[in-house]
Parts: structure tokens; sequence; C-alpha cells
């Protein structure tokens, strides 16, 4: 009997994915276990093995499409005996139509401003001119001063009966459009009487969309770069974190003199690696010893290890500590899981490991999901300082700047000390500001004195 080879869910938050490329075209055989398929998500492009056996009797999908809904038939594989021509696969067919979107992502249309036709001197729609810098959003109603609406519009008001005044206007700077009136219901009431549900409010006014930013540009002086699965997942997944999360921030100071000589003495002592003789056994950077204090800083401070959830704060068992890694396509966060009971040495190589297969895109969900803590470090960019956006369902991430050396203060007395600048970003429902500034003592402690992690 035919059956359909279905999109996989390939990580516990995957709702669509694009299928990159198929390894296997209709009519071969297939056994368990045969790669099917490549498929792409928002982090990673990971292979599809075959669960059947059989023969590709139909490939539904072709590569390239994007936006392949999780379960949904992708092709069909034929039972014994069975031929192509005797399968109905028109119900498959069916809900691929619902379940795909467009093979090449469509060029997004840019708003073009309605010419501006002569009215009553109230009722004159607005010129746009472009491209100049707006001051300010104009609101379409203020006061029961001008209202700005297209014309288009205004006709249709007139002809339902609405006020303009008790409409919002989604288009260009605040201005009603077509659409805002045909949703619109007579006798609204005006637009400042209440807050549309779930917009935020200020000054009485709602927060309206931020506009197209294609609209205060001339065509031909920019070139759109469609986003990838990866760039549109890290705005909505950020954008999220930054509006939901309640962050704080805080920063310490930390002296790199021991461990620059700690480090230097390691990587001196280094033998040859075990499959290359050539090459050092291992290479210790100061961000390994930033991952190996905070995996112990952590041990020490079980309350910043911890998740939120609606319901109960997660506590976490062991210090999986989570390292950005700049690729490409945008930015990714490998886990070093349970880094507190792993040596520098090891800490090192793994991350030099998942940081290449993050390049090549290669990583796998359960390298990257999940985790307490990440330490993002721009350091070797020469940044002195910066703060990060908190990583959910994470509660604290660290940003590292640059080692560089300083004038300090020591018994009345100036000195040049090398000098790190850690500021650490903090879930406020999670780490309380006495939490968190315990948590970064004992990070500056560790960091300074990396000998005090054997204790």
């Amino acid at each position: 009997m035919a059956t359909n080879i279905l999109m996989p869910a390939l990580s516990p938050t995957m709702e669509e994915g694009k299928l990159a490329r198929w390894l296997v075209k209709e009519g071969d055989t297939v056994k368990s276990g045969d790669i099917l398929a490549e498929i792409e998500t928002d982090k990673a492009t990971m292979e599809f093995e075959a669960v059947d056996e059989g023969r590709i009797g139909k490939i539904l999908v072709p590569e390239g499409s994007e936006g392949v809904k999780v379960n949904a038939p992708i092709a069909v594989l034929l039972g014994e005996g069975e031929k192509p021509g005797e399968v109905d696969i028109s119900a498959a067919m069916k809900d691929i139509g619902a379940a795909v979107k467009a093979e090449a992502p469509k060029k997004a249309e840019v708003p073009k401003p309605e010419a501006p036709k002569a009215e009553p001197a109230k009722a004159e729609a607005p010129k746009i001119e472009a491209p100049k810098p707006a001051p300010a959003p104009a609101v379409a109603s203020q006061g029961g001063n001008r209202i700005f609406a297209s014309p288009l519009a205004r006709r249709i008001a007139a002809g339902k009966g609405i006020d303009l005044a008790a409409l919002a206007g989604t288009g260009p700077r605040g201005r009603i459009v077509k659409a805002d009136v045909e949703n619109a219901k007579p006798g609204a009431k005006p637009a400042g009487a209440a807050a549309p549900k779930g917009e935020a409010v200020g000054a009485g006014m709602a927060v309206a969309p931020l506009p197209d930013a294609r609209l205060f540009y001339k065509a031909g002086e920019y070139e759109e770069i469609p986003h990838d699965s990866m760039r549109k997942a890290i705005a909505k997944r950020l954008t999220s974190a930054k509006a939901l999360i309640p962050h704080y921030y805080m920063s310490i100071d930390c002296d790199l003199t021991a461990l620059m000589a700690t480090r230097e003495a390691l990587n001196a002592a280094a033998g040859p690696s075990s499959t290359d003789k050539k090459v050092a056994a291992y290479k210790l950077s100061v961000n390994d010893f930033v991952v190996k204090a905070s995996a112990m800083a952590l041990m020490k401070h079980p309350d910043v290890n911890a998740s939120w959830t609606d319901t109960a704060i997660l506590r976490h068992k062991h210090a999986d500590v989570g390292i950005a890694v700049a690729i490409p396509s945008g930015l990714i966060t490998p886990i070093v899981f349970a880094a507190e009971t792993k040596g520098l040495a090891a800490i090192s190589n793994e991350v030099k490991e998942l940081a290449a297969k993050a390049k090549d895109k290669k990583l796998k969900p359960q390298e990257y999901e999940g985790g307490g803590f990440s330490v993002s470090n721009l350091g070797m960019f020469g940044v002195k300082n910066f703060t990060s956006i908190i990583n959910p369902p994470q509660s604290c991430i660290i940003a590292v700047g640059a080692g560089e050396e300083r004038a300090v203060v020591r018994d009345g007395k100036i000195e040049i000390a090398t000098m790190m600048t850690i500021t650490m970003s903090c879930d406020h429902r999670v780490v309380d500001g006495a939490t968190g500034a315990k948590f970064l003592q004992t990070l500056k402690r560790f960091i300074e004195e990396p000998a005090s992690m054997l204790l």
C-alpha cells in the first residue's frame, strides 16, 4: 500500500522548513536509513532519512520549495508491486497546495503612495514627496484637524456612512487607506477613544506599526536582499525576547593578568594532538576560560542557572553554556553541555568543533537548543563593552569585551593592568539584582584567579 512521506519536524520548535535538495528521484528504491533529502531549518541544514522501504512513486514537493509545513506530504512511497500510475495522489496534492509556499521567495511589493486628487480644503490629501526624513508619524485624526486619507478611502467611507475620524490609518505615515475603510464598521467610536486590543498604549495613543522603509528611498538607489529563514527567525525571536523579557544590565571589570599568564603557560605545555602530531592538542583562548568560569559560577549560584515558565522556575542541574557564533546568515548559539564537568582543553576543542559546524550549517537541533546561560564575546573586534539580548529559554547572557591595558589605582598608586569588561543581561523574572551581582562577583574571582576553579 502506498504511503505518504511527510515533512519531518527536525526540532521541537520547527513549524516549517525549506526542502533544499532531493537526494533520490522518482523510481528509486529506498530502504530504512537511506538519506532522502536535505531539509533546511532556520538554524541548520539536516539530512532526512527514510523510515520505511519501498520505491519513490511521486515527488510532490520540488527541491527549493520554502515554507513546507511540518507533516505535509512531500513524496509518495509505493508498496510492493504497486506502480506509479495505479496510485491516487489527488488527496496528497490537495494538501500540498495549502501547505507549501511559493518555490522562490517573491519580491515584496512596495506600497505606492496614491496620487492626491483635488478636493475641498478640509479634505485635501497630503502630498508624499520622496524621500525626506519624516519627523514623526502623522496620525489619521488630530483633534478635529485635517484627516489624512486617500481619495479612494474617502469615497468608500462616504458611501458606507463611516466617520473617518473614527479610524486609525495603517498606510504610510498613519494615512487612512482603502483597507482601513473596508474593514471598518459604521458608527465606530473615534480611534482615540479606545486602544486596539493587544497593542501598547502611551499618552492615549495606540502604537502603530513601523512604515515600510522603502517608502523613504528612491527606487534604484538600494539593493533588496530577501530574508532567508535564519534572518526571519532571528528577527522574530529577538523582537519577542526584547519585548517580553524584562531585561536589566550590570557590568564588572576583570583583571586578566593572572589568566593571561596561566593561558600562556598551559598553551606552551600543550603536547601534540593524538590525530595530527604537527598540531598542538589544544590552544586555549580567553573565551575558553570565560566559559569555564561561567559554568563554575553557575554551579555556585543555582538561582541564576534557571529558566522561566508561566507556572514555575526551572532550576538546571548542569551548567549548559551557549557560545554565540557569528555566521554569514546571522547568529547561532551552540551549547557546551555540562561545562562544569569539562576541562579547559575539552571546552576549547568542543567550542572550535561546534563553531565549525555552525558555519557550515551542520549543527543538529540538540546541539543548539536549550541551555540556561550564554556567552557572547566581541573582544576580538576590539569592542570594549556592549549589551546582549537574552536568548530564551535562558535567563542570562554575558557580553564580553576586549582585554586591554588600562590605568588602575591600587593602594593609592596608578598602575597598568590588562582589564576586561563583562556586562550581564538578566531576566528580572528569574534573577533579582542582588542575585545577579553576587554571581558576577564569583565570576570575577574565577577569571582573576583561575586556580580557584580547582577548589
